[in-house]
């Protein structure tokens, strides 16, 4: 049972190790438990609206709303072997003027449903407003990096030189694609509402009859209350593709980070060393190597968002296979993919954070990088500037190949690039451009395009937000 946490239980890792206090209050059990509560009294306000439930009756529901005994509703589940059912009396033991009214009209998805819903919507919030921070960190970063000229690589080989900040850019585009999703998601979804067992509002119907409150005016109401947008069609449950949608939005952010977390494990590694998530004074790499420092925090993100990419298989699958009005085959899985989903994502985007604001840029080692491989990017442009003059492209072009093997040879022996010596002693090149022409070509800021103006169009975007 859950109150018997101990050493010897088994404990998610998400649990105590993974995502924060209030993702975990969200998806507690006692944060259910109040959720079912809420719906019930709300349920009951608008009944006695309609005068169903008398005024004491509401009073004493809402009396002891909040006096809940999760342990008695264990004990009561042992026997009833439902869990709606034993929170109901264990409420109804409690409240004994109004507790013959609990769950009046309603079957166990008008209030496990709406209480879900009422969870993703909290969590969504918590993790929109973590993208917003992360988003705002992004364009800090990228503001701060826009014009710091880097090796590009492309097949993880050296290919033109871009920016640090234009690097960045291209994982918090990604991220603002993730934002714009969130958004669409959240205003799509919505609550199953007050509808009874299969949807039809059947059993609302015949409770409100000889009142002046109609069963459609009841579930709008009680939605209303609860702060819930109600689908127009349900059955016994609400769509499970709205799950499909959320575990979506939440796998797409996940991928973004995992991407920029892997490059920051490629660029801290040292034939790169370009980058490095930050690194504690006391914090150790190895048990074996005292020299390490291993990108501990990158890989968690990774690991956590391998996971999260198998959760929305198994939401689509639930909205696939419940068969008719409803069965039960998505029950004992959304107590898993869902909260843990929140959970996980919560850790990465907390952890991705704290990797980006103290993100170290090491420029000495980003200059050595480009002083051995940026000279390359120039071929193509002294390729052109050659033919332009007259020169024969294909002539040229094996000319600079067999310039660039001898250079590749020379770097991989250890050696300065070689490369601007050989272009400018060469005499077929030195036929069309002039040795000034030659190093014109060879400065890198010539080679990044619009990049920087684009990074920084992309923070000031990102700073709206």
């Amino acid at each position: 049972m859950p109150q018997s946490f101990g050493f010897e239980t088994y404990l998610s890792p998400l649990s105590w190790r993974y995502g924060s206090p209030e993702m975990r209050r969200i998806f507690s059990i006692k944060h259910k438990h109040e959720l079912w509560r809420k719906i019930w009294v709300t349920l009951a306000e608008v009944e006695e609206q309609a005068g169903i439930i008398s005024k004491s009756e509401l009073a004493d529901l809402k009396k002891n709303q909040d006096k809940l005994n999760i342990e008695r509703i264990l004990e009561l589940e042992k026997t009833t072997r439902h869990d709606v059912v034993a929170a109901i009396r264990e409420f109804s033991e409690i409240a004994k003027v109004g507790g013959a009214k609990i769950h009046l009209g309603a079957t166990s998805m008008d209030i496990v449903d709406n209480a879900e819903m009422l969870c993703i919507q909290e969590a969504l919030a918590l993790i929109i407003t973590q993208v917003r921070n992360l988003l705002a960190t992004f364009a800090k970063q990228i503001q701060a990096y826009a014009a710091l000229v880097c090796m590009g690589y492309t097949h993880l080989q050296p290919a033109e030189p871009t920016t640090v900040g234009y690097r960045l850019s291209f994982y918090a585009q990604d991220l603002l694609i993730d934002w714009e999703f969130l958004q669409f998601v959240t205003k799509t979804i919505a609550a199953k509402g007050m509808k009874g067992a299969v949807g039809t509002r059947a059993s609302f119907s015949v409770l409100l009859q000889g009142t002046k409150m109609t069963a459609e005016s009841l579930d709008e109401r009680v939605m209303k209350k609860l702060g819930l947008s109600v689908v127009l069609i349900a059955n016994q449950v609400y769509t499970r593709k709205f799950d499909y949608l959320v575990l979506a939005a939440l796998n797409s952010i996940a991928s973004t980070i995992a991407k920029f977390a892997s490059d920051v494990r490629i660029l801290q590694s040292p034939l790169y060393g370009e980058w490095s998530e930050p690194f504690g004074s006391t914090q150790v790499g190895s048990s074996a190597m005292p020299f390490k420092k291993n990108p501990i925090n990158s890989e968690k993100i990774c690991s956590l968002s391998r996971f999260v990419n198998q959760l929305p298989p198994v939401a689509l699958e639930n909205a696939t296979l419940s068969f008719m009005e409803r069965t039960l085959d998505d029950s004992a899985n959304k107590r898993l993919i869902i909260s843990q989903a929140f959970l996980a994502v919560d850790e990465i985007l907390i952890t991705a954070g704290k990797i980006l604001s103290g993100l170290v840029v090491y420029k000495e080692r980003i200059s050595l990088n480009l002083a051995q491989f940026a000279p390359f990017s120039a071929t193509e442009s002294i390729l052109i500037a050659a033919v332009k003059k007259g020169g024969n492209r294909q002539i040229l072009h094996e000319q600079l190949r067999h310039l660039s093997l001898q250079a590749w040879n020379a770097v991989q022996q250890g050696k300065v690039n070689p490369l601007p010596e050989l272009l400018k002693n060469d005499t077929q090149v030195r036929t069309y451009l002039q040795v000034r022409e030659i190093m014109a070509l060879l400065d890198i800021t010539h080679h990044i395009g619009d990049a920087p103006k684009r990074a920084l169009k992309l923070a000031r975007q990102l700073k709206k937000l």
